[in-house]
């Protein structure tokens, strides 16, 4: 009786989210968050990766967590945040800062394959402008990104 008790509110606490992450992402979660989005592009192909990517509280997105995928050329082909801005060209996109992110993260991309990069973004979660690291990695044409606020 007291092990099925126990196992219910187990049960019960895990449905109703009580063991949920809570606070920002760490740089290790980005980091297999991506390479786990790069798995599921191989093994699934580029449309349903980037479907699967795009999708608000699906598998690639946790807190301020998501997954965006840019076209060597500066094109959104997923995002994890924002479905608008899949299909443009974000290559002259500007942090707060002034920073040509975008243009940056593409030249990183072509240049070292896999790296860090540092911007200003707003985050998801508190909706104001933050210190965002992205970790990226190429893949084929593509650079796969998922970023940590700071």
């Amino acid at each position: 009786m007291y092990k099925s008790l126990v196992t219910t509110l187990l049960a019960a606490a895990v449905s109703a989210g009580a063991f949920a992450k809570e606070g920002n992402a760490t740089a290790d979660e980005a980091t297999a968050m991506v390479k786990k989005g790069i798995a599921f592009i191989k093994a699934n192909g580029k449309d349903k990766g980037y479907t699967e990517i795009s999708t608000k509280g699906g598998q690639f997105s946790d807190r301020d967590l998501y997954l965006v995928v840019y076209g060597l050329d500066g094109t959104v082909r997923a995002h994890g945040a924002n479905e608008k801005m899949i299909g443009k060209n974000l290559i002259e996109l500007k942090d707060v800062d002034g920073k040509p992110f975008v243009k940056e993260r593409v030249e990183l991309a072509q240049s070292k394959g896999t790296f860090w990069q540092d911007y200003k973004f707003t985050n998801p979660v508190s909706k104001k402008i933050e210190p965002k690291s992205m970790y990226c990695e190429k893949l084929d044409d593509t650079a796969v990104c998922g970023g940590i606020y700071k």
